[in-house]
């Protein structure tokens, strides 16, 4: 039986689950094989065991494996950032011109179900709760419109009860009419609610794994939905059986090994791809970012030649996906890594709730570094001698 156990942590008491990975009721269960290869070949991977050679080897292939992919991860491969990052250029010039697509995050609600220890959102946090009503997204979606961006990423808590589908599904409609591309990043659905968001207009899911070590996995989150380990890896699945065109894949760098978790994360799309060609395939990069009452995470500190290293190998080995670099970093960063690598960059973002249009209704989910507008990050975008791009898909 699984029976629920409680255990002291910090100075309070919770209940867990005794399995992290099985699934509960009404989860769906596609019972993918990605999921094994992924993790067994995680587990596997001895990033010590590269050499010089095996990177120089890589950065030779017109196309790489994943162990090559692996090598270009591996503390050897450091020393080679600068011939990473012209290989890396070279592709993302050849793939994608020199245009950058621009985007920015509507979080709509921050409730939240999930006892995530390293969370700003997390149910034990004494913030400030808020969920807009259709009145109020509308203001939001008129105050982002304005500002002449054609593609938004809606966002929500992981909270079913406070933000059922129904209610993200109405606010999707209300966006078709102000914005040509759709995404949304909330919490992991079945195969039927992604066709039900597909058919209100989504074009594409993006899901944070967090991280790939299972292990690590169970000790950061210690309740709710969220801590089904495998029901949210095989997420991006579901979403391209629901229909979905596309489909984003992060691991949150710093909570584990990051190459570990890097490398678990492009494997993860570059066997979905592989099983799926039709879908189009996105990466997001972000590291740990300090967050309301989150002292007690130990996390694994990853430096910006890691973060260039580890998104340099992803347009290395996926030269088609798409890759977004996040406000969590800083505006330099963020201006540099779209010159090499990134083709997708959000502007005037605001991560609290109702911060568009000026209400400011619910706290933040973390702290940003790039708190640019629009016209501050085009204007950096065009000084690169790049090409701004709004939306990337017309429907007709």
């Amino acid at each position: 039986m699984n029976e629920p156990k409680t255990e002291m942590v910090g100075a309070k008491y919770i209940t867990r689950a005794t399995d992290h990975m099985q699934y509960q009721p009404g989860m769906d269960n596609i019972g993918s094989e990605v999921q094994d290869e992924v993790i067994a070949r995680m587990q596997a991977e001895d990033f010590s065991r590269y050499t010089a050679a095996d990177v120089l080897c890589a950065l030779r292939k017109d196309a790489l494996q994943p162990a090559d992919f692996a090598a270009l991860l591996s503390p050897a491969a450091l020393p080679y950032l600068e011939q990473m990052a012209q290989r890396a250029q070279a592709e993302t010039r050849r793939h994608f011109g020199n245009s950058v697509q621009m985007f920015t995050p509507l979080y709509i609600a921050n409730y939240c179900e999930n006892y995530c220890i390293y969370c700003g959102f997390n149910c034990h946090n004494k913030i400030r709760r808020a969920k807009l009503d259709m009145d109020e997204i509308e203001r939001e979606l008129q105050a982002i419109a304005a500002t002449g961006l054609q593609e938004i990423l809606m966002l929500t808590g992981e909270s079913r009860a406070m933000s059922p589908v129904t209610y993200i599904g109405e606010a999707v409609k209300l966006a078709r009419k102000y914005f040509r591309v759709i995404g949304v990043e909330i919490y992991p659905l079945n195969v039927d609610e992604y066709a039900y968001l597909h058919g209100c207009g989504v074009d594409y899911v993006t899901v944070f794994q967090e991280t790939y070590d299972a292990g690590k996995y169970e000790t950061l989150h210690l309740g709710g939905h969220k801590r089904i380990f495998p029901y949210r890896l095989n997420a991006q699945e579901r979403a391209l059986m629901g229909g979905m065109r596309g489909v984003g894949f992060a691991a949150l760098l710093g909570l584990s090994d990051f190459r570990k978790d890097a490398f678990a994360t492009g494997l993860h799309a570059y066997l979905l791809q592989r099983k799926y060609p039709h879908a189009e395939i996105a990466f997001s990069c972000p590291r740990l970012r300090p967050i309301i009452n989150n002292d007690k995470i130990n996390p694994k500190d990853v430096h910006e030649p890691q973060l260039l290293q580890a998104v340099c190998a992803y347009r290395i080995f996926m030269p088609f996906a798409s890759i977004t670099i996040s406000t969590r970093e800083r505006a330099g960063f963020r201006d540099n890594i779209i010159g090499i690598a990134a083709t997708k960059i959000s502007a005037g973002v605001d991560v609290g709730i109702g911060g568009h249009s000026g209400e400011d209704k619910g706290d933040e989910q973390f702290e940003i570094s790039d708190g640019r507008s629009v016209d501050e990050v085009l204007q950096a975008i065009t000084g690169h001698g790049l090409q701004p791009v709004m939306a990337d898909y017309l429907y007709v």
